[in-house]
């Protein structure tokens, strides 16, 4: 697999999948509507040749007042259906406010679909602020800081989430601060799945 890492921004191509597709529209929205975002967990793994299915894309936007919102719900209604609601206030005071997620798909679908969420916790937000970009001939997106990433899918601990701490590491070693994988694995109390999988 071929990239090029320049500060905090991974230069990659290669053929798109639809999983891929649907990712890029979905941002594509985002970012025209100007709304911040990072996008995490196992779909980071998938974009870097992980072979594995997934039914949802997880994805932390920006805490935004109401207003913003109702604009960005209207400019993903013409593309997306949310799976929870039919109320963009609804959606807002009763899902996101409340530490919740809201979920879109294509319309008359279930799955894949785009998992929403405001930051909840300090490391939500550090995720978003500490974001990384991806770019390609027809895509540029943000995603989570890899050492975090990977520090993070420790921590979750399931044999899906260490498979993709596993290959992110394999893939990305020779490029990643690992004194920061380091640090962020003994926050989480992982140190030793990091050793057990990931330094094995």
């Amino acid at each position: 697999m071929e990239f090029e890492f320049k500060k905090n921004q991974i230069l990659f191509d290669r053929e798109l999948s639809d999983l891929d597709k649907f990712v890029i529209k979905f941002v594509n929205i985002l970012n025209k509507n100007e709304v911040d975002y990072v996008l995490v967990s196992g779909y980071i793994a998938i974009l870097f040749g992980r072979s594995r299915e997934t039914e949802d894309i997880d994805i932390i936007i920006e805490k935004i007042p109401f207003q913003k919102f109702d604009a960005l719900w209207n400019a993903l209604e013409k593309e997306f259906e949310c799976l929870n609601t039919s109320s963009s206030k609804e959606a807002y005071n009763d899902f996101l406010l409340e530490k919740s997620s809201i979920r879109f798909a294509y319309p008359k679908e279930f799955i894949p679909n785009m998992e929403i969420k405001f930051p909840k916790k300090e490391f939500e937000q550090e995720t978003l602020d500490d974001k990384i970009v991806v770019k390609g001939k027809k895509y540029l997106f943000n995603i989570s800081n890899l050492e975090k990433q990977i520090a993070f899918k420790l921590f979750l601990g399931s044999e899906k989430d260490l498979e993709d701490a596993r290959h992110l590491w394999n893939i990305f070693k020779d490029n990643l601060n690992k004194q920061l994988i380091i640090t962020k694995a003994k926050e989480l109390k992982v140190l030793g799945n990091l050793i057990n999988v990931v330094l094995e």
